[in-house]
């Protein structure tokens, strides 16, 4: 049977309860349109990426007020969401870059600190973030299909989507804040369609919007195939996600079993 999932998109700022209404809005509105699931972008909790703020007391434990008000939000909506918040860790000065899967009663189904932090195209992100220690692949299950997760620069590098696929994932998440920029928003799309055509994979991408980031939401089917998008704006996109997709397409692209090589962690 099919799957409806969703993306849902908004450009998160420096006020929490603001960006609490976004992710709330967002998880509702895929909620009231059938999904099952729903991603939300990257750092849905606090959001500087002008570095406008001195402030470093925003980062929230697992069991701060920011997520557990979300997890009443995703408890009320009954679905399946995957949100990311900036996580204070025990005796760290920085931050973790934390996505989190939260089931239909409020559980965590899944964890992922992100791996590679954006230290590129003049950003820093490490001056805020401690990278997270590479862990088994953070994964859950729903309705038969396996998801794996990640975020946004991961996408860059391909051994992160392809680790995900051994770990069982057959459709890859990618909460993102994906910056504006000469030619980002290609990157952005390229990317995000080589790495569902090289794992025959679905592929489900939420960003925040702009003026800072691109926005460009996408559900991707395992041939690189867009099944709805959204665009520009604060919004929501929804499509079916079908098993048999799958197995049909990796058929008659048979990849992952003709390949000679396998991803090792460093």
């Amino acid at each position: 049977m099919s799957l409806p999932v969703a993306v849902a998109q908004f450009a998160a700022g420096l006020d929490k309860q603001e960006n609490l209404k976004f992710v709330s809005e967002g998880i509702k509105a895929a909620a009231d349109r059938g999904a099952r699931l729903v991603v939300t972008p990257e750092f849905g909790m606090y959001h500087d990426p002008a570095k406008e703020s001195e402030d470093t007391s925003y980062p929230e434990p697992l069991d701060g007020p920011w997520l557990s008000s979300v997890r009443e939000v995703v408890r009320d909506a009954g679905v399946h969401a995957v949100v990311g918040f900036a996580e204070r860790l025990p005796e760290e000065s920085r931050a973790a870059n934390t996505v989190v899967a939260i089931a239909p009663d409020g559980s965590f189904s899944a964890l992922y600190r992100k791996v590679h932090l954006y230290d590129a195209f003049g950003y820093r992100e490490s001056d805020t973030v401690v990278p997270a220690e590479i862990t088994d692949p953070a994964t859950f299950e729903l309705d038969g299909f396996t998801f794996g997760i990640q975020t946004c620069y991961d996408i860059r590098f391909p051994e992160s989507s392809r680790r995900l696929v051994d770990g069982g994932a057959d459709a890859l998440l990618v909460p993102a804040a994906w910056a504006a920029g000469p030619v980002k928003e290609e990157h952005w799309l390229t990317l995000l369609k080589a790495r569902a055509i090289e794992n025959t994979s679905y592929l489900l991408a939420a960003g925040q919007t702009g003026p800072h980031c691109t926005g460009q939401s996408v559900i991707l089917d395992p041939m690189g195939v867009v099944l709805a998008g959204a665009g520009e704006a604060p919004g929501t996109a929804v499509a079916d996600l079908d098993p048999a997709r799958i197995q049909s397409v990796r058929g008659r692209n048979p990849a992952l079993e003709n390949r000679r090589f396998r991803v090792v962690p460093t």
